[in-house]
Formats: C-alpha cells, structure tokens, sequence
C-alpha cells in the first residue's frame, strides 16, 4: 500500500469509513433558513489545477479545463482514493460517486477511477455541486477585483463576504441552500469532487467552521478531505506533478 501523508487532523480521532452512524453538525453562526442535514462519512476532492487556477483568475462556473498539472493532480489522487478504501475496508463498489458537471471537476473524477481495476457505479453529475458563481468577475484577476473592490481575494476577506454576491453572480448563502439540498441526498457513504468554493462551505455546514475561517482558507488540490464524525482529516497525495517531465 502506499504511504499516506496525513495534512490536518481535526479535533477528534478519525473514525472508520465503515462505520454506518451520521452525525448532525450545527454550523456556528448558521443564517441558511433550512434545518441542518445528517451527513454521512464521505470523501471530498478538489478538481485538479486549470490555467485560470495558476493565473489566479476568478473561475465559478466558467467551464475550464483541467491543465496537465491538473490532470497530473487527479490521476495522484486516484491512488490516493484507492489507498483510503483500502485502508478502511470500504468496497469501492458500494459507494456512490457524486461530482460536478463542469469538466475540471467531471475529468478528475474520471481520473480517479481509473486507479480501480473494478466496476464501479456510474458517475452522478449534479448541478448542485457546480462552482460559486462568481458572475461579472469570472475571467478576471484575483489583484484587479481586489483594487477595484476593496481586498476580496482568499485571505483578506471578513465574515461579511459570506454574503457578498458579485453583480449576476452567487453568495455562499446560495451555495449553502443547494449543498444542503444536495446532502439530504447523501445517505450513503461517498465520493464526491468538486470545487473550492464548495468545500469551504461543506466545512461550514459540517465541521461547524466559522464563516471568516473558511473564506480565507486556500482548499487544496491534490489533496482528499475524508469527513467523518462532524470532523475533516485532510490527506495529501504524493506529489507527481512537480516532477520534470521528459
């Protein structure tokens, strides 16, 4: 089996994959007018690296394509994935396997699954699981939307941009109603891949993090997020992207 590098461990002890219980999560300063969900022990991926990713371009829901860093990203992953299910005693073929339709996130997954040598569920594509839209400011430069609008890159913003919503574009309040739509479906152990912005908020809705917490956190890729018991562990694929290619 290959090693597993662990990034973060939550508060608590990791829990088995295997094991059936659902937790309820209470999010800390939670607004989103819904009744919080049971969520189940699931696995969470970040699509690989896109060009609009290196050039630190706001991305939402424009449909860009994973780079060949990204690509590299996905397929580390894949043996990443393998290596958990292994680890945990969890038959690939039990699972479900959720991911966004945009293609970065939809060739990652792709990725990912050709580490397994079984057959394997089909692929549910969900909309729901689709990028903050980030509207007028998709294409453009993280630093010119900050000069422009006053420090709203990752890492400078406040508990306030949670409800920042870019002229025809989405707050995380909006991503927040359609994740927790999506989780009412999530009843079984799962693999989902997705986006950054989705994964601040599930850390939100699940984990409890506060809101200013998770708007300045850079979500990682290559990298997968097992959440088990309320709790995120964060574990890092062996980098094979960074070798020089011949």
């Amino acid at each position: 089996m290959r090693a597993l590098r662990l990034l973060a461990r939550s508060r608590v002890c990791h829990k088995q994959a295997t094991d059936s219980r659902r937790t309820k999560a209470v999010p800390v300063g939670a607004e989103v007018s819904m009744t919080a969900p049971s969520w189940p022990d699931f696995y969470f991926a970040r699509h690989g690296e896109t060009d609009w990713n290196r050039e630190q371009r706001y991305q939402g829901s424009r449909d860009i394509p994973l780079n060949r860093t990204g690509q590299l990203q996905a397929d580390a992953n894949g043996l990443l994935l393998r290596d958990l299910l292994e680890r945990d005693g969890v038959d690939p073929a039990s699972l479900n396997w959720f991911a966004s339709p945009l293609s970065r996130a939809s060739e990652t997954m792709d990725r990912m699954r050709a580490a397994f040598d079984i057959a394997l569920p089909p692929v549910i594509h969900d909309k729901r699981l689709i990028e903050i839209s980030f509207g007028n400011f998709e294409g453009r430069l993280h630093a010119e939307i900050a000069r422009e609008y006053s420090a709203l890159a990752p890492g400078e913003r406040d508990e306030s941009y949670w409800r920042f919503r870019p002229e025809n574009g989405e707050n995380y309040d909006d991503v927040a109603t359609r994740l927790l739509d999506f989780a009412r479906e999530l009843t079984h152990h799962a693999v989902v891949v997705a986006h950054g912005g989705v994964l601040r908020v599930v850390r939100h809705l699940v984990e409890g993090t506060p809101r200013g917490d998770v708007l300045n956190w850079p979500p990682p890729q290559g990298v997968i997020a097992h959440f088990a018991g309320g709790r995120m562990t964060l574990h890092a694929a062996e980098n094979t992207w960074d070798e020089p290619v011949d």
